[in-house]
């Protein structure tokens, strides 16, 4: 029973990283932007990515350029896309258009 288990929740994990490798493929290939992966934030997957992930999919934001916007936004360094504050993400638009 334990194994079965077991196998079924080491196969969701699988289907959750492909599905959101390729969100973050989308985002930096440019098919999705940063606003759009944030009203998507209901959704249990997008919910669930680290905002660092999102921004450094980015093109040209590097860990140093997402550490700093996300200080200057007020946002954690593990805060999760669906746990973001309408404030948060309104600042993390601004930076990302400037």
């Amino acid at each position: 029973m334990m194994a079965e288990q077991r196998a079924k929740a080491l196969a969701r994990a699988a289907e959750a990283r492909t599905a959101r490798r390729a969100l973050l493929a989308e985002v930096a290939g440019g098919a999705v932007s940063v606003a759009e992966v944030f009203q998507r934030r209901g959704q249990d997957l997008v919910g669930r990515t680290r905002v660092v992930q999102v921004l450094r999919a980015v093109p040209g934001y590097g860990p140093a350029r997402v550490a700093a916007l996300m200080a200057t936004c007020g946002v954690a360094e593990k805060q999760r896309v669906g746990a973001l504050n309408d404030q948060q993400r309104e600042r993390l638009l601004r930076a990302l258009i400037s």
